[in-house]
């Protein structure tokens, strides 16, 4: 049976419609794409990603040129990431409250702007501390944006192909995170500039102006009875609540603390273990090799994995990944580390993919923004606190031990964060001890039953 639309005939779901007639795999990459309304957003994010990348893979390369310091790297890092930290609880409170569209618009265009001021202050090489705060105004416009943009994806797709579109949500920022490094490795190569490379991707913002200029964007809004700072505490106790939501969470942050910090001092790493040298582009190849394996990995989980219980793969990512990054940890040359990166890549938004699909199937559409404000401090905002706790311990002991404490904490992940033995308290009555509002039994996928 066909899904339904909205009356102004956007191609968005009804809630709960069961499918959209589409032919494929319920859950499946290629069924999240049958949607007009979905495919337009997540091709004009993909091309503005790209260059968001090719600014972040540029930036921190410029700055270490410039001071040879791993804090001013981790400075540049926390800059476009800390404000997930601090701003996520707000923003996700607007984005349950406010008009998504017009907010999400807003915010590009504020990312835009700090974006183009990046390129004359590269080009008179002004003050460190000056290129840091314009930088933080890319990373506010980010924070702002992000939860607003995760809560929008669920709602372009029915509930039973949910799991497709969260994985080409990864797909989009690991594959960008490919093109990007590639792209300027090319423009580098035929003398482009900083300046120059910063202005094209503050012109790629205006693709995702365009794209939700043409689309109408369905409400969620939240009409519950928490007024003031309550608000902003919703979320918390919805995690609070509900024990798999609840794990989660914790288990996301404390990966990102102390496992994912390689990924902002990723020049870092390339520099002391690999011998990569200043003004080699072997360090965007390294790095789009990583990301090409991290955009498999999340393609992984809308294709090749889209039948197989994503609470397993949760675990099973995490080990792999504690095995991965042993690997890149312990790798002696640029070839070792090219195929320790791919698997890395691959084991890393495997496992995050795989969890963002759990949380996103266990939260209703008028509280997601908030949940998913928690999941952008947890995932984005907490990695920069990593940089700035392990950037000196690089520099006093050296990367690879930095790498292996990661490793070992992953590992450690990969026993604690058991989502299918929640579930079966839950499914046995237990779970009422755990989190009291949340009765629903789940299937072999660990998706809740009936979706």
């Amino acid at each position: 049976m066909a899904t339904k639309t909205n009356s102004t005939n956007t191609g968005f779901p009804s809630d709960g419609s069961p499918s959209n007639g589409h032919g494929h795999q319920a859950g499946s990459a290629r069924a999240a794409l049958s949607y007009p309304v979905f495919r337009r957003m997540w091709m004009a994010a993909f091309s503005s990603s790209i260059g968001t990348w090719m600014q972040n893979v540029v930036l921190p390369l410029y700055v270490l040129d410039r001071t040879n310091s791993s804090a001013a790297v981790a400075a540049v890092g926390f800059a476009q990431l800390g404000p997930l930290l601090f701003l996520s609880i707000p923003a996700g409170v607007i984005a349950d409250r406010f008009d998504r569209r017009k907010w999400l618009i807003a915010m590009q265009l504020v990312q835009l702007t700090f974006s183009a001021l990046l390129a004359p202050l590269t080009i008179v090489d002004a003050p460190i501390w000056s290129i840091l705060l314009v930088t933080l105004g890319v990373g506010v416009g980010n924070a702002l944006n992000a939860p607003a943009w995760s809560a929008m994806l669920p709602t372009m797709v029915s509930k039973p192909d949910l799991s497709g579109a969260v994985s080409l949500q990864s797909v989009m920022i690991n594959g960008s995170r490919v093109l990007g490094p590639i792209v300027v490795a090319l423009l580098r190569s035929a003398g482009a500039s900083v300046a120059e490379i910063v202005l094209i991707n503050a012109f790629t913002y205006l693709f995702v102006v365009v794209a939700l200029l043409r689309t109408t964007v369905p409400s969620a809004i939240d009409k519950g009875t928490a007024t003031g700072w309550r608000q902003l505490t919703v979320g918390i106790g919805i995690a609070r609540r509900n024990a798999v939501i609840g794990r989660l969470l914790i288990a996301l942050f404390t990966f990102s603390l102390i496992s994912l910090p390689y990924v902002g001092l990723f020049a870092i790493v390339a520099r002391q273990n690999f011998g990569i040298e200043k003004g080699s582009t072997s360090y965007e190849w390294l790095f789009a090799i990583w990301a090409f394996g991290a955009c498999m990995g999340g393609l992984a989980i809308g294709t090749i994995f889209v039948k197989w219980d994503k609470r397993r793969l949760i675990r099973q990512g995490f080990l792999a990944f504690a095995l991965s990054l042993t690997g890149f940890a312990l790798a002696r040359n640029v070839w070792q580390a090219l195929i320790a990166g791919l698997l890395l890549g691959f084991a890393y938004f495997g496992t995050t993919t795989a969890m963002s699909t759990v949380l996103q199937n266990r939260i209703v559409d008028h509280e997601r923004g908030r949940v998913m404000a928690l999941w952008f401090m947890a995932f984005g905002g907490t990695v920069p606190l990593g940089y700035f706790a392990f950037a000196p311990l690089i520099d006093a002991i050296g990367a690879r031990w930095v790498l292996l404490i990661g490793a070992t904490w992953a590992l450690l992940l990969a026993g604690w964060c058991n989502i299918a033995a929640i579930d079966r308290l839950i499914d046995k009555g237990r779970g009422q001890l755990l989190e009291t509002d949340h009765t629903a039994s789940f299937d072999q996928h660990g998706m809740p039953a009936g979706q």
